[in-house]
């Protein structure tokens, strides 16, 4: 399916389910997809992103990722509050972005189009993008301080897994690149690769614990997510913020998108979505099948245990490993900044 044909769908769907709610005040797109041509083809491994932003004083719970029309979309919501300022968008490294092309799906008040003039204008200047940089930082440094030990395991080591991916981030911000998801790796190999900053990236596999992981172990751990994956989605039930990324329609990205990349030969980059998969399908299970969580459990931990992580005190060490790398990663950034030929001297 081209980019195009995706786009219409997603812009359908707008019409039809999101435009008729009365708190809706717009939607445009986000995420990978966002700067490729209508001619492009769009990966079976992609989505195209839609955020929805609302009014509503309660964000509803987004319905993740489904088909329409053919195309595989993924529907968040976003307060109409978080929209407020320029300045509040230039300063939000997952928000900015959204905004730096025309992006905008359906625009009722007119505030989106003007929101993505100011911001597309100032994207690049360098006191915004050392700000968005920041802003991932912070991030990373707050999430890691509010680990809960006391959560059940699964939960923790998303609550370790998430903060240690946005190390990526912030060297993808510093390079105006788009902050992925779950091509973060791979992306960021890229960008230090292309600044003559390639000696970080190994550091960045330690922190996350895979960087000696070979292809038949991250293979079999993926067979294994594969089977809680499917029974998780055919049980699932309790509603998540993640929840449409546990269902059917969600395989191609999840499963089918990791084999991918591990037969491409980045089965260390595929490291970071299987575990963060792994982990959400164990809390899916433990809300709607304790029993299924039990016995998967296992597979989930010898997943984990490949990455040096078996006990609470692993995660909590490995936090304390990816702040005391933030500073090396700070002037990485620096780099990657002042040599970026994207970037502009001007204040903001």
């Amino acid at each position: 399916m081209r980019v195009g044909t995706a786009r219409s769908a997603a812009v359908q769907w707008v019409t039809e389910h999101a435009r008729p709610d009365p708190g809706f005040r717009g939607a445009y797109f986000s995420g990978s997809t966002v700067g490729l041509p209508d001619d492009a083809e769009l990966s079976p491994f992609s989505d195209v992103d839609v955020v929805v932003v609302t009014a509503a004083p309660d964000l509803p719970v987004g319905p993740g990722k489904f088909r329409f029309r053919g195309a595989l979309l993924e529907v968040s919501h976003l307060s109409w509050d978080e929209l407020a300022s320029a300045e509040g968008v230039l300063s939000s490294y997952h928000l900015a972005g959204s905004f730096r092309r025309d992006t905008v799906i359906d625009d009722p008040t007119g505030r989106l189009r003007e929101l993505r003039a100011d911001v597309s204008r100032r994207f690049a200047e360098r006191s915004w993008v050392r700000r968005r940089c920041l802003d991932a930082e912070r991030r990373i440094e707050t999430r890691l301080a509010a680990f809960d030990a006391s959560a059940p395991f699964h939960e923790q080591v998303t609550s370790w897994l998430f903060p240690t991916g946005v190390t990526t981030h912030v060297l993808l911000v510093a390079a105006l690149r788009n902050p992925t998801v779950r091509l973060r790796y791979p992306a960021a190999r890229e960008v230090l690769d292309a600044y003559g900053q390639s000696q970080l990236y190994p550091q960045l596999l330690e922190l996350l614990g895979c960087a000696r992981l070979s292809a038949r172990s991250t293979g079999r751990h993926l067979d294994e997510l594969a089977r809680t994956f499917d029974a998780a989605a055919e049980v699932a039930r309790t509603p998540f913020f993640f929840s449409g990324d546990i269902t059917a329609g969600a395989r191609p990205v999840a499963i089918d998108g990791s084999r991918h990349l591990i037969d491409r030969g980045d089965h260390r980059e595929a490291v970071f979505w299987i575990i963060a998969t792994f982990a959400r399908c164990h809390t899916v299970l433990a809300a709607d099948a304790p029993e299924l969580h039990h016995a998967r459990l296992p597979a989930f931990r010898a997943a984990v245990a490949d990455l040096g992580v078996t006990s609470t005190e692993d995660l909590l060490r490995r936090g304390e490993e990816v702040i005391a790398f933030l500073p090396g990663l700070r002037r990485t950034a620096e780099r990657i900044l002042a040599a970026g030929t994207g970037t502009s001297r001007t204040t903001g």
